[in-house]
């Protein structure tokens, strides 16, 4: 392959090596209770962190309220932010850059992942009709019920709150999770947002929210520092609007108004965890002449998918999730060729180092192919 995916970039305040990222990726490790990050998160980033490389940390969850699944990690509490400190310090000293995802799912949630087993909340008092990630396996999320006008605001201090303590602890910057069906997403479209007040109906008062915490985050952070991750035509957890070419060209030029690092977009092909084959990545290319500026692309790619997209001028970079989880050195077997560990779909999400931090390098099988 060439090494178009290999060549320098720089997105927004972040030089980078290469255009392969780390995609943010829910793995249910931190520990409990208090969803603290700890010595085994430590290790898992540390692992896939390459001199120049960019790390997008996986969803956290800005406020209890926020939270989707049992053993994700928050930014919420000092013990929290201690753990990532810890995180972050390991990337640093492999010479990588890493942004924290933060995140707040909405209606994706149930009383047993609230404080004081409160009901999970939401634009509209609309059922996901799904589930969210309970102690073990996956259950129903809990019927949510509609923010009041006041509450959003406070939602949106929670935000800053969480930007500042993710600059306190040392990330080079944040990148907002707009995307997924989670709160963000559930005010942008149509089908989970039936408020009438300033918050719904047009496409000007559904982007509101996001616009709002993105405002008050550049207060904490400077807009070259930011990311924003969308799904446009994502309906994973049970999301659909009436017109998202309308909806997301809005939102794309307002991001690219406020002059943010990048535009993460996930692409159409990926439905939850699976991927439809042969379905053309399309959201990101069409999206980049309006944003304007860098573009990362996800959704199911290979090597020689994501070096066409790149050296088609499509997007800037091209971000790898499940690949990733099984190849901690996933940049330098897509440069040289490789061979890919097979991942395990099983292990993705909950218990200890299995499918966590036991796949091997490739250096790793080649001393053991020696010995």
């Amino acid at each position: 392959m060439s090494n178009q995916l290999f060549t320098p970039v720089r997105v927004g305040a972040f030089n980078l090596a290469h255009r392969v990222v780390l995609a943010p990726l829910t793995r249910m490790r931190s520990e409990m209770p208090g969803n603290v990050p700890g010595p085994a998160m430590v290790e898992y980033y540390e692992q896939r962190a390459t001199p120049g490389a960019l790390l997008i940390a996986e969803a956290t969850f800005v406020s209890r309220q926020g939270n989707g699944g049992y053993g994700s990690p928050g930014i919420e509490t000092d013990e929290q932010a201690a753990g990532w400190r810890e995180v972050v310090k390991a990337v640093h000293a492999k010479g990588a850059t890493i942004v924290l995802q933060l995140w707040h799912v909405g209606r994706v949630s149930h009383t047993s992942l609230q404080a004081d087993g409160g009901v999970p909340v939401s634009p509209s008092a609309i059922d996901a009709g799904l589930f969210a990630l309970l102690e073990g396996k996956p259950g129903p999320a809990t019927p949510p019920r509609a923010l009041k006008t006041g509450e959003i605001t406070e939602i949106v201090e929670q935000y800053r709150a969480a930007a500042q303590r993710a600059r306190a602890v040392g990330f080079d910057g944040i990148e907002l999770h707009a995307a997924n069906g989670y709160l963000i997403d559930q005010f942008l479209q149509d089908s989970s947002n039936k408020r009438t007040d300033r918050y719904g109906g047009s496409v000007e008062n559904r982007a509101r929210f996001l616009f709002e915490v993105l405002d008050e985050v550049r207060q904490v952070w400077s807009a070259d520092r930011i990311g924003v991750r969308i799904g446009p035509s994502n309906s994973f957890n049970a999301m659909h609007d009436s017109d998202p070419e309308a909806l997301f060209s809005y939102v794309a030029a307002g991001l690219r108004d406020r002059k943010i690092a990048y535009l993460h977009v996930i692409e159409p092909r990926v439905k939850g965890s699976a991927v439809i084959n042969d379905h053309p990545p399309i959201a990101a290319a069409n999206l980049k002449p309006i944003f304007v500026g860098p573009v990362i692309a996800a959704g199911g790619f290979n090597a020689k998918d994501a070096e066409a997209i790149v050296s088609e001028g499509k997007v800037d970079l091209v971000a790898f999730g499940r690949h990733f989880i099984a190849n901690p050195d996933l940049p330098r077997r897509l440069r040289e060729g490789v061979p890919l560990n097979p991942y395990d779909r099983d292990t993705f999400y909950y218990g200890g180092v299995t499918g966590y931090l036991d796949y091997p390098t490739s250096g790793e099988l080649e001393t053991a192919a020696v010995a």
